[in-house]
Parts: structure tokens; sequence; C-alpha cells
């Protein structure tokens, strides 16, 4: 029997065990005493405050228990210790009369049962509930705001019951015992026991701390994880009502059941621009599934990354994936996996990257053996379609274009990761920088730098800015406006703190960039010849064809591999895929072995309407040039698109007036230097000239209409890196248009600034139309400059506030042209 104060003795370890899982956890054991009328009504209820610290509840808690005397601590111990067993092996439902008399006083009895059984099917049950009038509207959607898990909401559901006399209570109790009951899994084997722990434990390593970009430091997820904004979305024309703006969810309502596209497919499709935080969200979801806190439903997870899964050359068979790559089983391998094999619907797999596998998805080959080896290639896509583990869940994350029709016929739900909000941009800096007055300083800096303000929507972009922000605070004026003048303040950086105290100037002087050229082509040139070959993680091997050394890895561009493939030494990645376009940029720029012509492979070759001819032999477009298997010319033509874009963008703006000196400075022939900058001027003319020219003419009476590509926003995105007033007014020479549409062309904030730049210098008035982005208030803020040559402005489904509306219609209102907001 457990004393008082025994239980007093005890009392900060059982604060501990309250608090070490989530809210999930705590309320858990709240159900038991509960059920057991350990808890009056009244006790609960002041124990289910929303928004108080889980610590302060927990300590709550204990004082209650401890007024009920010996009985009550004895019985609390026992509810602690059936939540942990329930969160690791989930028991058969209990039984219950479903006409009882007291229906409350059944639901409150049967309470971890009955919360266990409706935790999967709570969403028909509420839509039953409030279709057959026993919930309200308004009481329906409390129930389910994003913040609640499915047992959370579950929970407030028998909650309303409670307190309910329209016979909600006897409703519930009839209607939930007719629910299916969760199947038993036969999880008190001991080597499946085993593997669990050994799982769990395996991801939460991998998971718990979060390396920055450049691996300086790691710090602890649960402490600096900022949501970002995810957006369900959905079929254009899909039947339903309209929405007045996209629809939103939090990360643990990933596998909820709003938005499916396909119910029969088992793949969640998270798509979003480099740098948006993709790894980011699936190192939080792991994170939440190894400390027991979420996605409790599956009870194996296995993460993986497309870039790792490239490398492996040999064939192989699903259990030499899951076994092999991701967690190994001391003991019962065969046991275990025929389990995986029974209850797929307990398994999940995330693929992180897929727009990084050098492998383009196809269903031409169908492979329906777990048990028999194939590539790499064909066992990732037919996990994808379902021919291999039908039924267990599989999230995959990508960026937007590498994301083909083909493969979207095989996603369940598509979600859009669209990176911080502003408050997230806050909360995020905040976070980062605990020291007094340092993070106000870094946001009153972003509010007023509108430029730089929209470039940190993506989080690779706010850690720049929290890793400079000395530099950023210090400076006096002139702060990044371009993303190329981000990457050249972190490269500054970099340099700056590896370089000898007091021996470097503390700007990105040319001596500074001239000291290190060496280890900057180094870079450049692994960085160009991994994009020519879709190789983004380098072995040893790699490093010294490359020519790169002990002193070029110390820079801090190149970390160490995540959840590298075990081998002798551990292969090198860049910081990130953009890191890796910008040193090949930088490559391009300056190397004397890059021809000066370089710019018309990367703008030429992938305009709008190019021919394939000019994309499979790109050399014709350079006379006189051949195409050697490791020119610059053939490693472009191998790179993907997505990344080529990245690169055409950065070398747009190294390329720049602003950036002239630095690079010229380095450079042995300024001529070259010169050379370049034409070459990329007049392919960005000209790419955008022939996107222009491509419009079919307009119908006899109505205004000329363009419904622009993805590809012109990054020609728009090129020219606005490149800064230069003339070359935007010669761009838009001439264009004569009365309606130009950019929906659902992935639309931040820096493309509006981009938009801004090029379109206000258009003669004619036009109706910009960019329903279905993600402009938000920092975007109208960019947008405001081509205000005056708009006609009408459309912005539906952007996440735009009130604040963001209230300042668009105070600059319309000074626009004699502008007619119409929307």
């Amino acid at each position: 029997m457990c004393t008082q104060e025994a239980f007093q003795a005890q009392r900060s370890q059982l604060v501990g065990l309250l608090v070490s899982g989530s809210l999930e956890g705590f309320e858990s054991v709240l159900d038991w005493l509960l059920s057991w009328e350990v808890l009056s009504w009244e006790d609960y209820e002041s124990l289910s405050l929303l928004g108080q610290p889980l610590s302060h509840l927990a300590r709550r808690l204990l004082d209650t228990v401890w007024r009920k005397g010996p009985w009550g601590c004895e019985q609390l111990i026992a509810a602690v210790q059936e939540a942990q067993a329930d969160s690791q092996s989930p028991k058969l439902c209990g039984h219950w009369d479903p006409h009882s008399p007291h229906p409350a006083q059944d639901l409150r009895s049967h309470r971890p049962a009955i919360v266990r059984r409706l935790h999967s099917q709570v969403e028909g049950v509420l839509d039953l509930a409030e279709e057959r009038g026993f919930i309200s509207p308004y009481e329906c959607d409390e129930i389910r705001l994003p913040i609640f898990t499915s047992s959370q909401r579950a929970r407030r559901l028998l909650d309303l019951a409670m307190v309910k006399v329209n016979g909600l209570a006897p409703f519930l109790l009839q209607h939930v015992a007719e629910l299916p009951v969760p199947k038993a899994l036969p999880f008190e084997d001991a080597a499946c026991k085993k593997y669990m722990s050994k799982l769990r434990t395996t991801v939460s390593a991998q998971s718990r701390f979060l390396s920055t970009y450049d691996g300086a430091e790691s710090l602890c997820l649960e402490d600096i994880y900022t949501e970002n904004v995810l957006e369900i979305r959905t079929e254009v024309g899909m039947a339903g009502p309209p929405q007045n703006c996209p629809a939103t969810q939090g990360l643990e309502e990933l596998f909820s059941t709003r938005g499916h596209l396909n119910e029969d497919a088992d793949t969640v499709l998270v798509v979003g621009e480099a740098g948006s935080g993709k790894s980011t969200l699936l190192q939080q979801l792991h994170l939440l599934w190894a400390a027991g806190r979420d996605f409790q439903d599956f009870l194996f997870v296995f993460p993986f990354s497309c870039r790792q899964l490239q490398r492996v050359a040999k064939p192989m068979s699903v259990q030499a994936l899951l076994f092999e790559h991701c967690c190994w089983p001391d003991v019962g391998q065969q046991h275990l996996f025929q389990l995986l094999l029974e209850h797929p619907d307990r398994v999940l797999l995330t693929f992180d990257g897929f727009d990084e596998f050098k492998f383009r998805f196809t269903d031409h080959e169908r492979h329906c053996s777990p048990m028999h080896p194939t590539s790499v290639q064909n066992l990732l896509f037919n996990l994808l379609q379902g021919n291999l583990l039908k039924n267990a869940r599989k999230v995959l994350t990508s960026r937007p274009d590498a994301v083909s029709a083909c493969l979207r016929k095989y996603v369940r739900k598509e979600l859009a990761l669209k990176g911080f909000s502003e408050a997230g941009i806050e909360l995020y800096l905040r976070k980062r920088h605990r020291e007094p007055g340092v993070a106000d300083r870094l946001i009153s800096l972003l509010k007023a730098t509108s430029a730089l303000h929209g470039l940190c929507h993506l989080p690779v972009f706010s850690w720049m800015v929290s890793k400079c922000h000395q530099e950023l605070l210090l400076q006096g004026g002139g702060s990044p406006k371009t993303t190329t003048d981000m990457y050249l303040l972190i490269l500054q950086h970099f340099l700056l703190h590896t370089s000898p105290p007091d021996s470097a100037p503390r700007g990105l002087g040319a001596g500074l960039l001239r000291g290190r050229l060496p280890t900057l082509l180094h870079l450049g040139h692994l960085a160009l010849r991994g994009l020519g070959t879709c190789s983004y993680v380098f072995s040893a091997k790699q490093l010294r064809a490359a020519r790169v050394d002990s002193e070029d890895v110390s820079l801090g561009f190149l970390v160490r591999a995540q959840r590298a493939v075990p081998e002798s030494t551990a292969p090198r990645e860049f910081l990130h895929i953009t890191f890796q376009c910008f040193f090949a940029a930088l490559y391009l720029a300056l190397s004397a072995a890059a021809p000066p012509s370089s710019p018309r492979y990367l703008f030429n070759c992938h305009q709008p309407g190019g021919s394939l001819l000019a994309r499979l032999l790109p050399t014709l477009c350079v006379p006189g040039s051949r195409c050697k298997e490791d020119s610059v010319a053939a490693l472009l033509q191998g790179a993907e698109p997505h990344n080529l874009q990245i690169t055409a963008a950065f070398l747009a703006g190294l390329l720049s007036q602003d950036h002239r000196s630095l690079l010229a400075e380095c450079q042995a022939s300024e001529k070259a230097l010169l050379r370049r900058q034409a070459c990329a001027r007049r392919c960005l003319a000209h790419s955008l000239h022939k996107h222009f020219h491509s419009i079919p003419p307009g119908v006899p009476g109505e205004a000329k209409s363009m419904h622009a590509m993805p590809g012109f926003v990054w020609l728009i995105r090129s020219l606005y890196e490149m800064q230069e007033e003339r070359l935007a007014r010669q761009a838009v020479r001439g264009l004569n248009i009365g309606h130009l549409k950019l929906t659902f062309c992935s639309v931040g904030p820096a493309e509006c600034a981009a938009l801004a730049f090029v379109l206000r210098h258009l003669k004619w008035p036009v109706a910009l139309q960019l329903d279905h982005n993600s402009v938000g208030d920092i975007g109208v803020e960019q947008l405001l400059p081509c205000l005056s040559v708009c006609k009408a402005l459309y912005l539906r489904d952007n996440n735009i506030s009130d604040r963001g509306v209230c300042k668009l219609i105070e600059h319309a209102l000074h626009c004699e042209q502008l007619q119409k907001l929307a």
C-alpha cells in the first residue's frame, strides 16, 4: 500500500513521469482516474484547462490525489502504469451495455476503452452526431480545432455528452459499441517488444537534436521547432463548395481524412520549395512518434532519405530495406518481418527528398514480392504505388517540380508546406536568440527591410539571418535584397570565422574572397559535378577527384551526411541543396575552366517552349563547342531542371553590377567576366521575349491574355537577382497584354518582389491574377511598387490577413488606374 508520505517522497519522479510525454499521455492518466472515480467531475474540469503548462497541471493533479488519501495515491500510480502500457501495447476495448439506463455513468466508467474505440472513427461520429442534431456546428468546430489530436477530440466529445441532456450520451454509448474493435496484435512476444524498443530508441536518437545547416551546433528539436504553414492541396474543379481560403492543418492531422484525393492510395505527399522545412517537419514527426506523443497508431516507423537510397547499387528486398538500412532486429528477423506483412496498417515509412532521387517515377515495372530483391528505384516506386506493403502509410516529401502526374495518381493526400508565417518568423528568431534584446533588434530590422523579410518566410533564410545576426545588426545599411546577397553574406560569415583573428577585413572584400579562391573553386567544381550526375552525397573518392581536401572541408559548407549508408569513411554533403547550387554558380562565374558562354546552357536550353532538340543537344546553342563527358555543357545537360533554375538565378545575381567589382578582383581575365555578364543579360532578355511572343493573339474585341507558367516566374526571379532597371525595362518593352495570370505558380513574397521589380516598367495597365499562391501580408507589401500599373489585382486564397488587406487598400486609393481588388 502506498502511504501519503511515500507518495510525497516520489513527487518529483511522478511529476517527471507525467510531463515526460505530451498532453495526450497526461489526459490518458486522467481517463483512468475518472473511470475509477478517483477524480470527481469538478476535479477533472480543473485539470483540463487549455493553455496551462503541463508541469502545472501535473502538480495540481498530485495535490488533488494526495488529498484523497492513500487509496487515491495508489490509484494514481496504477493509472500511470496503465497509460504507459496502453501507449506501448494497446489492449482490446472493453464491453458495456449499449442500452444502459445510465449512459452518462457508463461513458465515464468505460472512458479509456471508449476513447480507444473512438480514436480512429471520431470524425465520422462527429458528422453523424451533428447530422442528428445532438451537437451544433459550433460545438463540432470547437472539437475539431487543429490543436487537438484524434484522441483529444474523442475526449472533448465525451465531455460534451456528460453535460448535455439531449440524448447525446445514449447515442454515443450505443454507436461506439457498434464501431469495429481494434485488432489485438501479438506484442507480448519478447522478440517483437525488444525490436519495437530498439526502433523507437534509434529513431529518437536520430531526431531528438536538430543539426543546424552548418553542422556547427546541435539544438534540441523541441526547443527550436516552429510550425510551418501546411495547406491541403485539392484538385482544381473538385466537387464541393468553393473555399474562401486554403484549408490548413497541423502536423498532427497529417493522416486525417481531410483532403483525400484517392481513398485507395497509401501515400501522403508533402511538397515545398527548397528550404521550406520539409526535412525538419519529418524529423518532428519521427520525434513525436518515438517519444510516444503522437502518431501512436503506428507501431513501426522507418525513416529513409532518398539521396541516401540512390547510392545503393545492389538489388534488395523490402526486408533488406527495412532491416539493413534502418534498424536491424537482433533476433527473430523472419518472425518480425512476417508480423509487418500481416499488419501493414501499423507501419509508417517516410521518404525525404524525392526531388533528389535521380530516377524519375514510373509505374511500368510492377514488383509485388516482398521477399525477392529488385533495384532500389523499382522498390521505392512499388512501395509508393501500394504493390508492396499495401495499407502501410508512406510519407513522401519533394519539391513540386519533381512530382509528375503519374506519381500523383497514387497519392492519397497532398499537402503544401508554405514556410513560416510572419508570426512564425518572429517565433523562430525568439527561440534562436534568447539573449535580451537580440531577437527584438533582428525582428525590427526585418520589418524595416521588406525584401529581406520576404525571403525569411523560407526557414533556410531565417536560419541565415539568425546565423549572420551580428553582421546584419552591425552594418550601417545596405541589407541583403536578393537571394544571392544573402548567400554571399553567409559565405562572408563562414570565411571570417575560419580566418585567423584580425587577419581579414570585416566585409566580403576581394582580399577575403581571393585568399580562399582555390577552396571556393574546388567546392564549386564538386557542386557542379554533383548536379550534373544527380549526386548530393559525396564519398572520399569523389572528394579527391574534385581536389577537395581537409582544409576545404574545414570551411564548413560540407558536413557529414545524415543517415549515411555505412562505409569506411563518412560521406559528405552540402549544408543544403541550395548551397550546392550556389557553389556551382560561383564556379561558373569565377573558374577559367568554365566557358564565358556558359549562361547560355542555363537560360536557353530550358526556356518555355524550347525544343526537345535544344534540351538534348545543348552544344548546338554554342557554335564550335564540343560536349565532352565531364565538360560544363555535359554536366548542365545532366542536371535536374529545378536545380538548374536555382543555379541560373544565383549566376544572374553573381554577374550583376552590384557584385561586378567583387568578382573582377578574383578573375584572371576581366574580359571573360564581361563576356559572361553580357551573355547572361542577352540570354535572359531573349528568353523572356520568346516567352512573350509565344502568347497566342487575343480574341477580337477582348484584351490579350497570358497564362504564365512556373518557368516564367523563374526567369523573372533571375532578372530580379541582377537588379538592373534597364534590363527590366528592356525585358517587358513592347509587352501589351490585358491580363497576366499566375495562379497556382508557387508565388511567395520573394516572387512578389521580383514581379513588382519587372512589371512596374509596363507601359500599359494589366490585370494581375495571383490567386491560389502564398503571397501573404509580406508579399502584399512587396507588390505595392507595381500597383500603379495594375487595372485589377486578384489575390484570392493567399493567406492575407486584415492587416495586409488594409495596407493594400491604403495604397490602392492612390492608384487611378486600379479598378478592382479581389
